[in-house]
């Protein structure tokens, strides 16, 4: 049974730093992007960073310089820097990734959430 779950959230002050990690269990043959999303309440979810199982990067314009996402192919896991944080960085931080579990086919896994919250 393949699983993402997050951790490392929190409250953080403004300009503060966080940093989220994901790691991935089950029977996995391969990982391919992992991605971190965002959502706060009353808004969209959308896509914060993503990086390939090569470590190719992408960010959102408003983390663009601020946050930075890292893999650790070895052990399953994704992590995101967050730092300089502001007040609407705040939301519930999703991971996701791109996963062929053993024995069965490539498909989308999402984390549970993890809260981040910034603010005074």
């Amino acid at each position: 049974q393949v699983q993402l779950v997050e951790s490392g959230g929190g409250l953080v002050q403004p300009g503060g730093s966080l940093r989220l990690s994901c790691a991935a269990s089950g029977s996995i043959f391969s990982i391919y992007d992992m991605c971190w999303y965002r959502q706060a309440p009353g808004k969209a979810r959308e896509l914060v960073a993503a990086i390939t199982s090569g470590g190719k990067t992408n960010y959102v314009d408003s983390v663009n310089g601020r946050f930075t996402i890292s893999r650790d192919n070895a052990k399953s896991t994704v992590a995101l820097q967050m730092n300089k944080l502001k007040p609407e960085d705040t939301a519930v931080y999703y991971c996701h990734a791109d996963i062929w579990p053993v024995g069965s086919g490539r498909d989308h896994y999402w984390g549970q959430g993890t809260q981040v919250t910034v603010s005074s």
